[in-house]
């Protein structure tokens, strides 16, 4: 498979050109071993590597097999993550003052995008699963009600899948935006890997990111941003003004080689997860695919009765999860995980299977009242009180009060704390004896 950008990089480094240009380790030296290698091809914008943010070679044909491969018109590299893909996204499909249905459960970068650009969201609330005490798929009756209410709305902006695996039915739900007018932004950043397994988990959105750091064998930050309907020049435009203007080419080369390694051994690898994921479904107590409900087949979310507890018991043991709740331990799966891998952490599983099980009922998030708008809470003034965030009942946050992972804000700035968001908060184990910043109201 070609690598476009990979070889444009190589291929300069080859000439061994005398650099008077940035970096200042000229492609010679980086003071530890593990780095020494990216030196080379760690370059900037020259006329044989191209410019990210312009038309041209190296860039066109590696983002064009992207594209090609998810199905979407065309691509756009990133170098900060889906936070950039989720601004520039935004950015695309909106005006500063428009009103955005907004999935609840977005990341805390949606949230960010919502006072940078001005925008007023209306709260897509997700179904709340009972007996699994996790937040399900958004369906595509609940946005047509929404958008039936809210008619004046034309961006629709939604999670799928969700830190636990869980997918919406995004073709659907496309459907629907639509026939009224409007269009989809989906944060995919957890489902890169998903067209390599035969999944079409974006069909017809209008804008998706995704992280390829995340479930692929890319560096820390490489995202991509896939788009339809949208010109070339203004996609750049956009993702210039939320991206350094000198991205890193080493991230840049890795989404290059990360798609050739796929396409040519890493799909076949990524079956063999989920046959492994499978196996630990049926072993363990564990989120699984049901009727009405799609699940990412390479995440594994273990129910126990104490994630913090199980979370560290695994970590004694050399094993860290992605992530913890009161009562679910979260496992990212992917083609580097050997069968080996699989086995260690099958054999911790069998010693602290007593500690595995329903946990705690945890309700579903509230959604609080909000005082003032994304941005004017943003940019306002605040203070951080000698008080413990337990204590807070009735002030106006200036922060968002998110757990991380998975960074969805229970409150966020603006938003007043009450009594119900502090017994949730204090449910699902969060540290109440922080303490907080609150929005000066006078």
């Amino acid at each position: 498979m070609p690598t476009p950008l990979y070889d444009a990089l190589r291929s300069y480094a080859g000439c061994e050109p005398l650099r008077f240009h940035m970096p200042g380790h000229k492609g010679k030296f980086l003071p530890v071993p593990e780095l020494a290698g990216l030196a080379a091809i760690d370059v900037t914008e020259l006329p044989p590597t191209g410019n990210l943010y312009e038309a041209g070679e190296p860039f066109h044909s590696a983002q064009r097999l992207w594209a090609d491969l998810f199905g979407f018109e065309n691509c756009q590299f990133l170098t900060g993550g889906s936070t950039m893909g989720i601004h520039t996204g935004l950015a695309l499909c909106t005006r500063p003052g428009e009103k955005v249905l907004m999935d609840r459960s977005c990341h805390r970068a949606a949230f960010n995008a919502l006072a940078l650009l001005d925008l007023e969201p209306v709260w897509l609330e997700r179904p709340w699963l009972r007996e699994e005490n996790l937040i399900g798929p958004i369906s595509p009756e609940c946005v047509e009600k929404m958008l039936c209410r809210n008619p004046d709305i034309k961006t629709i902006c939604i999670t799928s899948p969700t830190y636990a695996g869980v997918l919406s039915n995004i073709g659907a739900i496309s459907r629907v935006v639509h026939a009224h007018g409007g269009k989809l932004f989906v944060d995919g950043a957890h489902g890169a890997h998903l067209p390599f397994l035969g999944l079409a988990p974006f069909w017809e959105a209008d804008v998706v990111t995704v992280s390829a750091h995340k479930t692929l064998p890319a560096m820390g930050q490489a995202a991509l941003l896939f788009y339809d309907g949208f010109e070339l020049d203004r996609v750049r435009q956009m993702a210039s003004v939320f991206g350094t203007s000198s991205p890193s080419y080493p991230i840049l080369a890795s989404m290059d080689l990360a798609r050739q390694w796929m396409e040519e051994v890493g799909a076949w690898e990524y079956q063999r997860v989920a046959l492994r994921v499978a196996g630990l479904r049926q072993k363990f107590p564990s989120l699984r695919p049901q009727f009405g409900l799609s699940l990412d087949p390479c995440r594994f979310v273990l129910k126990v009765k104490d994630g913090p507890a199980f979370a560290a018991a695994l970590e004694e043991r050399g094993i860290y999860p992605e992530m913890e709740d009161g009562g679910h331990v979260v496992f990212i799966c992917t083609a580097q995980d050997s069968d080996e891998d699989f086995l260690c952490l099958e054999r911790a599983l069998e010693e602290l299977r007593h500690l595995t099980g329903d946990g705690p009922v945890i309700p579903a998030p509230p959604i609080p009242e909000r005082v003032l708008s994304p941005r004017q809470a943003l940019f306002a003034s605040v203070r951080e009180w000698p008080r413990l965030l337990k204590d807070c009942q009735g002030e106006i946050a200036g922060c968002q009060i998110a757990p991380y992972p998975p960074g969805v804000p229970v409150v966020a700035p603006g938003e007043r704390i009450s009594k119900k968001e502090l017994a949730y908060l204090q449910k699902i184990g969060y540290n109440m004896l922080s303490e907080i910043q609150t929005v000066l109201s006078g």
